[in-house]
Formats: C-alpha cells, sequence, structure tokens
C-alpha cells in the first residue's frame, strides 16, 4: 500500500501559478451578450451603462473605457431569461423567468436589493407607478392578473384578476401618476377592455368595452401618447385610430391619405412613443414607421393629428430625455452614395431600390445621427454624429442614446448602436468611437488554430531550399544573401532590446498588428479562428488575445451550423494558409462554402463550388492538390460526392485511392448508422448499416478521434517486463445512446464501439439508471465519458481502454479489413464529485507528453485531470507487479484540489467548449475555453521538461563556467612551468 501511496505522489498534482506569473502566459475576455435592454444615465458625468441581454446576463459597463464593472449571470436555460429592465435612480427593477422572478439591484455595485418570487402566469409587461411626484411601486401584468409591489422591498401591496381573461388578452399597461392604472385587453378583431385599477387598493373604478373589430393585437401597433391617449394603427384602412382611455367609449378613425403617407407592401407598421417620466404624461409626439426605412414623426394634441417631420432613410430611431428637455435620435445612413459599394447600388440610386431590400442597406456603411426636438421637428444645430461601419456590410439593429444639458443650456449626447453582428459602439460628437465590443464572441460555435506564418528571413532560407540553383555559384551567392539578412533582422533584434531596456517598462508597447505576424521559436504564437452563432468570423492573436481581422457573412441565418476546416497551413510558402468554412442553413438544409486566409482574413481568390443539394458529411483528405490545399469531399443527401478543389490532379489521386476512402453518416431521428465507401467513379456505395430502434434509445453522440493525434508508445511495459499493446483504431467510433423513458428506474446510457469501415461492433455496454448529459472524450485507445447516477444521485466517469494482448496482429500497418481478433476491453467507473460543463483531453505535438483530461465545472474553473487517476488497470489490493508499474490502487473517488485548476481565479461563465492544440513544445499544450467568456493559456502534463525556467540563474551558471575555464587555463600554464622546471633539473 506504501508504494502504491508513493506512486500517487509521483503524479504531477500541482497546477498552480506563481504570483508572477498571473496574465504572463494566460488571458481572459469577458462579454454579455447581444443587449435586449439598455438604459443610459443621463448627465453628463456618467460613468455606467446597465444593461440586460439575451444570454441571461444583467451588468453594469464602464461608458468610457466599455469595461464591465459588475455582472450577474442567471441560468442559460428560459428560466433565467430577463423578461423586462426599469430603472429607477440607482435602482435596476428586472423580471425574469417568464415573470416569476422580481429583483432590484443597486446599480452602482451590482449588489441585490430585494427579491421576490410572484405567481405563475404568462408575463406581459411591467411599469414602474407614481403617486404624488414620487415613484413607489411597480406593476407586473400577467395574463390573469395585476400586481402592485413597492418599490422599497418588493413587497406586494396588492393583487387583483383580470375580468373575462380567459378570451381577453391583456397586454398594454400606463399610468401617468393621477392615481390610477389602465390595462387595455383586447379581443382579437373584436373589441378592446379597458380596466382602470386605483393605485392605493386595486379596486377596478373604471371598466369600458371599446369595438376594434380590425385590431389583432396591441403589441407595437398600439401605444398611448399625451394624457392617456390609445393611438393604434391599421394598414388595412391606412388610418390611425385614438381613443382616451379616460373619457371615450369608442376609436375614431384618421386617415392617413389627408397627410399623404403610404405604408410599403407587405411591411406591419408600428408605433413608437415615449413617456419621459412615470409621474407625467407621455408626450403627444410619437414615431410611425412606414417601411423599413421610413419613418413619419406625428403629433396627436387636442383632438387634432399633425404631421411634424419625414424621415425617409431613417434606420433607427429613439427618445431620449433629460429635465425638462426631450429629443428624438433618428439614425439615418448619410445621402451620398460612393461608386464600387458593396451592395452593388451606384450613386443617385433611389428610395424604390432601397424599400424593396428587406431593410435599410447603407451602401458607404456611413452613418449619421441627429437630434430633433419634439415640440416642433426641428433639428438640432451641431448635434450630427457621423461614424462608419466596416464594410462587411453589418446594419445597426439598435439604438440608445445618452442625453445632457451642457453649461450653455445645449443639448450633448452620447450614443450606443448595436449592429446586427452583434457589436456595440459608443459614440460622441462628432463621430468618435469612444469603445466598442464584440459580443457576438459570446456565441463562439466553431474554433481553430493556424500557425503563424514565417518571418522574411525564414521565408528567404525556405525559398532558398525550395527553387532551383544556377549551379554552385548561384547557391553560395543565394546563401550568402539569406545569412545576411539573417544578421540584418538579428542585429535589428538586439537594438530593439537595446532601445527598451532604457526606458521603463510601463513606456514599453509590445503592440501586435497583422503587419508584424511573424511565428516565434517555439511556435507558441497562434492565429485563433473564431466563428460565432451571428456569423462573424473574427481572427485573434493567442498570446494576448488581440483580434486582428473579423469578417461577418450577411447571408447566415439565426440558428445555422458551421464547420470550420483548415485546407492548407502556413508550412506551404509562398502559397497563403486557407481555410474553408461550411454553413448549413438550419430550416431549409441549405449549404454554402466561404474560403479565406486565416492570417488576415480576407476572402480567397478560389471559387468554392456552388452547393446545389444539402451537404451530410465532410471529410478533409490527406491528399493535395498542386498548391499544397487538402482535398474537401462533400457528400449531399442523394449521397453525391463534390471534391473542392477539383483539379484534374486530384480527381486522378481521387481515382487511385478511391478503395481506401470510407465514410459514415448518421441519422439520429430513425436511429441509423451507415457506412459506405467510394467507388472510382466518385459515387458511392453503402457497405453497412447498425440500427438501434429509437422506440428503446436515441442517439446522443457519436465521437471519433483527431486527425491531428500522435500516440508515441504503442504499448504499455507490465511489471513482469512484458508488453500490452493498444489497440490503436483510427478509424474506431464512439457511439452514445440515451434511453427515450425518462423515468429514474429505467433510464440508461449506452455506448457502442463501432469500427468506421466495417461497421463491425467493437464493444457495447449499458449503464442502468443513468441519464445525460453525457460529455465523452475519445483518444488513443481509450474513452472516457460522463453521466448522471439517478440511482445513487451522482456524477460518474466510465473509462474504457482497448488492446490488443501481449502479441501485436501486425506491427508495421492498420487496415480494420483484415482484424480477425477483436481487441481486450477493460472497463472501471470512478465517482466524480460535479457535474461538468465541458470535457476535453491535452494534446501535444509527438504524443510523448502524458495526456491529461481538462473538464469545465459549472463554477467555471478548468480541471486538469491525470488520465493515470482514470486508469481502468488500477488494482484494489496492491501486487508487486502492479506497484513495479506504478499503478495507482483503485479508489473510486475522483478528488478535486483546487491546484489542479489551469485558471486559477480567471473563471469562465457558462462554459461550453473546450479547444486544445499542440505547440512547438513537447510539454506545452495551449488551451482555450469558451463560453460567455473566453479564457487561453498553457498546460504543461509532464511540467516543462524541455525548456529552462523562469528564474532559471543564468548569472550564477556563467560564473562557475568563466571560473572554470579560467582556473583551466592558470592550472595549464601553472603544469607547463611544472614539467618545464622538472625538465631543468
Amino acid at each position: 500500500m506504501a508504494a502504491g501511496l508513493w506512486a500517487l505522489l509521483l503524479l504531477p498534482l500541482a497546477a498552480a501559478v506563481y504570483e508572477d506569473q498571473v496574465g504572463k502566459f494566460d488571458w481572459r475576455q469577458q462579454y454579455v451578450g447581444k443587449l435586449k435592454f439598455a438604459s443610459l444615465e443621463a448627465s453628463q458625468g456618467s460613468k455606467k451603462l446597465i444593461v440586460a441581454t439575451e444570454k441571461n446576463v444583467v451588468a453594469a459597463l464602464n461608458s468610457r473605457s466599455g469595461e464591465i464593472l459588475w455582472r450577474h449571470v442567471d441560468k442559460g436555460t428560459p428560466e433565467g431569461a430577463i423578461d423586462a429592465m426599469l430603472i429607477h435612480g440607482q435602482d435596476a427593477i428586472t423580471v425574469s423567468n417568464a415573470g416569476r422572478i422580481l429583483r432590484s439591484w443597486e446599480t452602482n455595485i451590482g449588489g441585490l436589493n430585494w427579491e421576490t418570487s410572484l405567481d405563475t402566469g404568462s408575463f406581459q409587461v411591467a411599469r414602474l407607478v407614481g403617486l404624488q411626484d414620487m415613484v413607489k411601486y411597480v406593476a407586473v401584468l400577467k395574463k390573469a392578473a395585476i400586481s402592485l409591489h413597492y418599490l422599497s422591498n418588493g413587497h406586494q401591496k396588492w393583487v387583483e384578476h383580470l375580468p373575462e381573461s380567459e378570451t381577453t388578452q391583456y397586454q398594454l399597461l400606463y399610468s401617468h401618476g393621477t392615481g390610477v392604472i389602465h390595462v387595455v385587453g383586447i379581443v382579437p378583431q373584436s373589441h378592446l377592455n379597458v380596466l382602470t385599477f386605483s393605485v392605493e387598493d386595486g379596486e377596478i373604478t373604471k371598466q369600458i368595452r371599446v369595438a376594434a373589430p380590425w385590431l389583432k393585437s396591441l403589441n407595437d401597433v398600439c401605444s398611448v401618447v399625451g394624457e392617456a391617449v390609445l393611438v393604434c394603427v391599421d394598414m388595412d384602412t391606412h388610418s390611425l385610430y385614438v381613443c382616451s382611455l379616460e373619457t371615450e367609449q369608442e376609436m375614431k378613425q384618421i386617415p392617413l391619405q389627408s397627410l399623404d403617407l403610404e405604408f410599403a407592401d407587405g411591411f406591419q407598421p408600428r408605433i413608437l412613443a415615449t413617456q419621459p417620466s412615470v409621474i407625467s404624461a407621455s408626450r403627444t409626439q410619437f414615431f410611425l414607421q412606414l417601411s423599413p426605412s421610413h419613418f413619419s414623426f406625428l403629433q396627436y394634441k387636442h383632438g387634432l393629428l399633425s404631421h411634424l417631420r419625414d424621415f425617409q432613410q431613417a434606420a433607427l430611431v429613439s427618445f431620449a430625455t433629460t429635465g425638462e428637455k426631450t429629443v428624438a435620435a433618428v439614425l439615418a445612413c448619410r445621402s451620398e452614395l460612393k461608386p464600387g459599394s458593396s451592395d452593388g447600388l451606384h450613386a443617385g440610386g433611389t428610395l424604390e431600390d432601397s424599400r424593396k431590400q428587406e431593410s435599410l442597406t447603407c451602401s458607404n456603411q456611413t452613418y449619421n445621427i441627429n437630434l430633433y426636438l419634439v415640440e416642433t421637428g426641428q433639428r438640432l444645430l451641431d448635434t450630427t454624429i457621423t461614424f462608419n461601419l466596416e464594410q462587411s456590410g453589418a446594419k445597426p439593429q439598435q439604438l440608445y442614446i445618452q442625453v445632457f444639458l451642457k453649461k450653455d443650456d445645449s443639448v450633448g449626447y452620447r450614443a450606443l448602436v448595436q449592429t446586427e453582428d452583434h457589436m456595440l459602439m459608443f459614440l460622441q460628437q462628432p463621430g468618435k468611437v469612444v469603445w466598442s465590443r464584440e459580443e457576438s464572441l459570446a456565441e463562439v460555435v466553431s474554433l481553430e488554430m493556424v500557425d503563424l506564418p514565417l518571418t522574411g528571413a525564414q521565408a528567404e532560407l525556405e525559398g532558398e531550399f525550395g527553387k532551383k540553383a544556377d549551379g554552385l555559384l548561384g547557391m553560395f551567392l543565394k546563401r550568402l544573401s539569406s545569412q545576411l539578412i539573417l544578421l540584418q533582422a538579428w542585429t535589428a533584434h538586439l537594438w530593439k532590446m537595446f532601445y527598451d531596456a532604457r526606458k521603463p517598462r510601463s513606456q514599453i508597447k509590445n503592440e501586435i498588428n497583422i503587419d508584424n505576424l511573424a511565428r516565434d521559436e517555439f511556435n507558441l504564437q497562434k492565429m485563433m479562428v473564431m466563428v460565432t452563432a451571428s456569423g462573424k468570423l473574427f481572427g485573434i492573436e493567442s498570446s494576448s488575445g488581440t483580434i486582428l481581422w473579423k469578417q461577418y457573412l450577411r447571408n447566415v441565418r439565426l440558428g445555422s451550423s458551421f464547420k470550420l476546416m483548415v485546407q492548407r497551413t502556413t508550412a506551404h510558402f509562398p502559397h497563403p494558409p486557407q481555410c474553408t468554412l461550411l454553413v448549413k442553413d438550419k430550416e431549409t438544409k441549405m449549404s454554402f462554402l466561404y474560403v479565406f486566409n486565416p492570417i488576415f482574413g480576407k476572402r480567397s481568390q478560389v471559387a468554392p463550388p456552388v452547393l446545389k443539394r444539402p451537404i451530410l458529411q465532410t471529410l478533409l483528405l490527406p491528399i493535395m492538390d498542386q498548391d499544397y490545399a487538402k482535398v474537401l469531399l462533400l457528400i449531399d443527401d442523394e449521397y453525391k460526392v463534390t471534391a473542392f478543389p477539383a483539379t484534374k490532379n486530384v480527381l486522378r489521386q481521387l481515382e487511385e485511392i478511391a478503395h481506401s476512402i470510407f465514410f459514415y453518416l448518421v441519422d439520429a431521428e430513425q436511429g441509423k448508422l451507415s457506412g459506405f465507401r467510394l467507388k472510382k467513379d466518385l459515387t458511392t456505395e453503402e457497405s453497412w448499416e447498425v440500427v438501434i430502434p429509437t422506440e428503446v434509445q436515441r442517439i446522443v453522440t457519436v465521437k471519433g478521434k483527431r486527425s491531428n493525434e500522435h500516440v508515441h508508445s504503442q504499448g504499455r511495459v507490465m511489471g513482469d517486463r512484458s508488453v500490452l499493446y493498444k489497440s490503436l483504431n483510427p478509424n474506431l467510433l464512439a457511439v452514445v445512446t440515451e434511453s427515450t423513458d425518462t423515468h429514474h428506474e429505467r433510464t440508461f446510457i449506452g455506448i457502442y464501439l463501432i469500427d468506421g469501415v466495417t461497421g463491425r461492433i467493437i464493444h457495447s455496454s449499458v449503464q442502468k439508471k443513468a441519464k445525460g448529459p453525457v460529455h465523452i472524450v475519445h483518444s488513443e485507445n481509450w474513452v472516457v465519458y460522463q453521466y448522471w447516477n439517478t440511482k445513487a444521485r451522482r456524477n460518474e466517469f466510465t473509462v474504457l481502454e482497448l488492446y490488443e494482448g501481449t502479441e501485436q496482429y501486425n506491427a508495421t500497418a492498420f487496415s480494420s479489413l483484415d482484424r480477425p481478433i477483436l481487441p481486450q476491453v477493460l472497463q472501471q467507473s470512478y465517482i466524480f464529485p460535479s457535474a461538468i460543463s465541458a470535457m476535453e483531453a491535452t494534446i501535444t505535438e509527438r504524443g510523448i507528453t502524458s495526456r491529461h483530461l481538462l473538464i469545465g465545472l459549472p463554477s467555471g474553473a478548468i480541471l486538469s485531470l491525470p488520465k493515470a487517476l482514470l486508469d481502468p488497470r488500477r488494482p484494489e489490493i496492491p501486487t508487486e507487479q502492479s506497484r513495479e508499474e506504478n499503478l495507482i490502487p483503485y479508489s473510486p473517488d475522483v478528488q478535486i484540489h483546487a491546484e489542479r485548476f489551469i485558471n486559477y481565479n480567471q473563471t469562465i461563465s457558462r462554459m461550453r467548449g473546450i479547444y486544445t492544440a499542440p505547440s512547438g513544445l513537447e510539454s506545452t499544450c495551449l488551451v482555450v475555453a469558451y463560453g460567455l467568456d473566453i479564457y487561453q493559456t498553457r498546460v504543461y502534463p509532464s511540467k516543462q521538461f524541455d525548456v529552462l525556467k523562469d528564474d532559471y540563474d543564468y548569472v550564477l551558471i556563467s560564473s562557475v563556467l568563466f571560473g572554470l575555464v579560467f582556473a583551466t587555463m592558470i592550472t595549464k600554464r601553472l603544469a607547463q612551468v611544472k614539467l618545464l622546471n622538472r625538465a631543468w633539473r
């Protein structure tokens, strides 16, 4: 037993960092996601913005730098969704979980003031309610009830059920400090129910019914203006309908033809009004949107409708108030169009051309924001902000205004703009971008790391060996010029080091830009290519997290799936590296390819094939074309194969190796796995099929091995000095299934190890009384998966290891078609004390370093767990041979030690995945964890055995070496003198 404990102590358990290493090799970037609600303080010296996002995050951003001041992340499920946010003074009120939870936050430090639970019911709207010039309450409207809560502590003042809630859809709530609350409900295509509640006791003081047979819903179509006047728009009659909630019992029709206003065909018009203060009436002015790019500014006052101003090319509109002044902000495309615009419109394009599009498209991507007085519609002078969006074509999607009064009583403002690619821009006059945030990085869906290109000197040396030399003299001159270039680069590097050494460390700028990118000595610095759910691509430098380039794909719809593949790396100078992104639409199932340079982000000049059928599978083959690009095979739903690139050389190579190309398809709905092989004429033939009955279990995951994985050791040395050879099948698939029966006594998790070439089931096992979610890692000759044990109510690991035995069947080559003997499968389970968010194995360049499992925990920590702790050969009772082999005695519990956290206190919220990549050092593995945040670091599973430590004493060793050399010289001289004296005797 002592020997087993000693073996456990020999494991590299500590993965902590020293204090001076924090931030040296790692970085973290935090995000909040796409904005859902935002509030900007109405003062010139304000320092924060309060936001609520679609990622269920409430946060405060520094208005001067864009950094996160504080952040609260709720559940990632619909239970944590934020339904409404209200701001009053230093308090932010949020309604979440479909109207079940009401919270109040202190906006300065992000503390929770109070929290209260509400009754169940479909949430509709929440509003602040004022009384006697003070805001005291918050009202929450549900489908069948309305409740009033104190703003100070959240306690419920009263709750009242709404009459006729089974047939009436109550959707609108209004109060303006008069001691009553108006609730408006609709019976579609019939009438409106207007209820008036007393703020003091919740009694219904008035109930009227207004006929509205043309109205189907109140959302966006109706709004309250002025002294409780309901204004609705009807597209069919091209009219506005108005009705006072306090005095009238019928709606008055106002045709829009009298104002020369017309709706765009097929567009649902919207009304946008504003209520600057909850204790005063709404403004009588409002926006009426007639088309995606056409807004009219109207006023309804004293029973008269007047037209104040028309905005023909507006993209977004908004209201803002400071003190007694209320202004309207309009974001519009600049009128002039530049030639060569991205959407093909030429200068002088008409408005009708832009109306044909789904929404406003600005050809030169230059926009103006202007302020207008709400009373007259007159534009305020010197209030224009002009900004330019990238030529990728992202359009503005939301506009928030922070308006304030200057010392001369003039109006100043800042603007927060969110684009359709989820980028936030904070602007100030006359168009300065104060800061920007790329919030689409909160939804990374695909990631690859690409080696950086060589330096100019390195490229020159590569060119020396890649070209035919003209004889001996030409080769000598080429080598001489290359050495001179290297000498020049080395001299410049020494001069820079000497120049920076004289400066304070704070003044030394190591700025990384796309022009000075070069591969470092150990290939630790790489380009991270990230694809986000919004269709935006990023090139991020791995050592610092600097975004070097970004590209937005406009034709990507929400919910699309992505697959990123590296077809050519930087190793084939002078050919540029090449990545291919396959985008698959979720609804139509159609796909397209986007080919680009991963170092500079530019679209490649290579034209990808047009995909006319839905793509089911992609294969990146090891064969290359004449430009060293790997061949990509695309299999469509008719099992036809498309090759990219499809040159004659590639087609000839495919014909030669077609007999060795196999692929598989998974149909999870029908529970079917099918294997296919490629014929010489590039048609396919089904070779095997495995059907899993869907009425019993469903396919959850199919996991293969990584193509860039290297295995250094073919076997394990036993305690008796024999070798247990690993079963290294590169075609092995791990298929995870889960029972369709959700009863805790009948649930199970199944795993099948299937050969992807022959369809042979190598091994199958079932974990009874278990359920998902299942996380799995498949590497070398082992599979590790995690699940929830419903009987013991705990998380468990199960590890499978495959061995051929003490003799190899074929030591020179592997073939799935020639494997008569099934491998030995060893299996063991372990208890893990926590749930898991993500799991991945480390990978190194040659596979010599020990493997670790990187486990992402719900707490945001990343645990580095040695694979040796999950060895199925761990003996319950240690023997002499197990001690000789350094096997740890079996213990069912796997402990979590804080020293094994590779990200110390840099937690990653809502982690979804972990990506690992090898570096130029065998001891070092690069790790990127992504979720709501992004974290990059390095791990050393077997410690840094190939690098000197940072605290290595160069002075001491140099002194010792110089001392030895000097002592050797003195000793040699003394020996010579001694020999000379002896000779004279």
